[in-house]
């Protein structure tokens, strides 16, 4: 089975019908997972700006990031589904083609990677206030960034 016939079959699905047939069903999904990317976009800003060493300066770095880990994960968590649930419901007639949707694919692959593997590692270690700390705030805040214009791209440019 191909790419894009798996989209097609995940568009056809109950589920995805469900909705795409309903009227207010793709709305809902859609502000919760905008909600979602809100708090998640600010623990990401709190923590990176601070790696950066721009903002709370006087507040250590491993402090803040135990202070959003649990808002960045509950956030991430139901941005996931929730983007899942918009993706299924226009998996094979918008998505598999829109140049935009690969693009916050990426973006958003190499964003979780980042984060699990460098970003939190740096943020919880006594090297969170060098240079290569500022780096790793500014990679990820690039990434979260890039996810999310691509997804704003996805709605604006067809």
């Amino acid at each position: 089975m191909s790419i894009l016939e798996s989209f097609r079959w995940l568009e056809m699905t109950a589920l995805g019908k469900a909705i795409n047939e309903s009227l207010y069903a793709f709305a809902y999904i859609e502000a919760t997972h905008l909600l979602a990317l809100a708090v998640l976009g600010g623990a990401v800003l709190l923590v990176d700006l601070r790696l950066m060493g721009l903002v709370m300066t006087d507040q250590p770095v491993t402090q803040i990031y135990r202070v959003t880990k649990s808002w960045f994960r509950w956030s991430l968590a139901v941005i996931l589904i929730t983007g899942f649930l918009l993706f299924i419901s226009l998996a094979g007639t918008k998505y598999y083609g829109h140049t935009y949707f690969w693009v916050k694919m990426y973006f958003l692959a190499a964003a979780i990677l980042f984060t699990f593997i460098v970003r939190n590692r740096v943020a919880q270690s006594p090297a969170a206030n060098s240079p290569i700390a500022r780096l790793v705030g500014f990679v990820s805040i690039f990434l979260w960034a890039g996810v999310g214009f691509a997804g704003k791209a996805i709605g604006y440019i067809s």
